[in-house]
This record gives structure tokens, sequence and C-alpha cells, in this order.
């Protein structure tokens, strides 16, 4: 019987290892899976490349893992928002690699990490830093960058319902990096606030199928990170 439930966040990331690309989902606070970010601090792996909408916010989840000494590069849209208190001192003082990526052009490398493209031209990036050193094709008159695809050991993902099959639905813009991240990466790793019986999820609105998740951790009262910076929270 297919059962991919485990028992704590701890466990599912047992087996994440030092040098490893993590995927961590997220649009903000929107779907950032707080609980997994903080095992996977409590388990010690480090020289981590975490790709991710951005840098965290206060000194708690991914901002918490950064501050820990623990990613060595981070691949990101806003490595700098408004709570952001830990990436721009590391990276000043040279103390963690950045590859800045325009937003759009991050999904779509995951995307296509995920789909087994290993790369697409846009033009997203022509005449900017951020295509330095990339090939560039003209197709009809018009420039285009070559970027590669993104793929990762592990994806840490947040979603609102999950089945023990690993079946998902999000969110609201929690979906917004989830689902691909869960196709990039070969093991996803999800906690979700709800499960739910086989069968309870009408398959019309499953977002994320279950043969792209291979464990689910039950969080039923997930923090919200937002809460804890206003709180002055800090972890560990």
């Amino acid at each position: 019987m297919i059962n991919k439930i485990l028992s704590s966040p701890a466990e599912a990331v047992a087996d994440v290892f030092d040098g490893a690309t993590v995927m961590i989902g997220g649009f903000g606070e929107a779907g950032s899976p707080i609980e997994l970010i903080h095992a996977l601090i409590d388990q010690g792996a480090k020289e981590l490349t975490v790709v991710s909408n951005n840098t965290g916010s206060g000194r708690v989840g991914l901002a918490a893992l950064i501050a820990q000494g623990r990613v060595r590069k981070m691949i990101c849209s806003f490595p700098r928002t408004a709570n952001s208190l830990v990436f721009p001192e590391l990276y000043k003082a040279g103390k963690i690699e950045l590859e800045l990526v325009p937003q759009g052009t991050l999904a779509e490398r995951i995307r296509c990490g995920g789909a087994g493209i290993p790369a697409f031209y846009t033009p997203t990036s022509v005449g900017t830093p951020l295509a330095e050193g990339k090939e560039s094709r003209v197709f009809d008159g018009q420039t285009f960058v070559l970027e590669r695809s993104i793929k990762a050991d592990f994806s840490l993902v947040k979603c609102r319902l999950a089945d023990r099959y690993g079946n998902l639905t999000y969110n609201k813009t929690a979906r917004n990096f989830g689902p691909i991240m869960c196709t990039a990466a070969v093991i996803t790793i999800v906690q979700a606030v709800s499960l739910v019986e086989l069968g309870d999820i009408d398959p019309e609105v499953v977002v994320t199928p279950g043969i792209f998740v291979k464990r689910v951790v039950h969080v039923p009262e997930p923090a919200h990170e937002s809460q804890l910076v206003a709180q002055g929270r800090s972890y560990p």
C-alpha cells in the first residue's frame, strides 16, 4: 500500500546531505514551509545551494538557515526585501554567493528542469549584466539569451491538502512556485495543513499529482513568517 506520510518534519529531511541543491517553495511568506526549514536547521546539512523566490525575512525560516551559515549559494529573484536582515550583510561580507534571476526566468528554469528541457531562450535579460557570459541568438530580428534549466536534489514545499499518495492542492499564491518545484527535484518533501482520504480531493482540482511527491508531513498549525518576524522571534 502506497503511503508517503511520515511522522515528523525531522524524519522527512533526515537524508538531506551536505552540498545538496534544495528548492524551497513560497512566494514571500505564502507557501513558505517553515517547519521543514527549521527541521533542516536542526538536521545539520551544510554547504547548500538554495533555490527560492527570496532570501527570507527576519531570523526565521530560510533567513534562519542562512544565518546559521548553512547556505553556500542562493539562486533567487529577490535577495533583499523589507525584512531581509541576514542575507544582505552576509553577501556584503563575501560569506555567501548569489545568482540573481528575474522571477519569470526563475520559474521557467525550474519548470524546464522538471520537464526535462535543458535550456531555453528568453529576451528578459538582454543588454543587462545578467546576460554577461551567456550564449545569445537572434530570432526574427530579436536577441534572446540562453538560460539553463534548474534541477534539485530536494524540494521543500507547503500545501493546503494532501492524501497519502501525495496528491496536492495549494492555498492561493502558495501555488506560485510549489508545483514546479515538486517536478524538478529528485526528492520532494511536502508539509500539508490537512490530510484527507484517497478520493477526497477531486481529481479535477489536483494541482500536483502524487507521482512527483516522495514524502508528506502533516503540519496542521503551521507557523506564519510575518507573525514570527513581528514578534521578534528567531530560530533556533
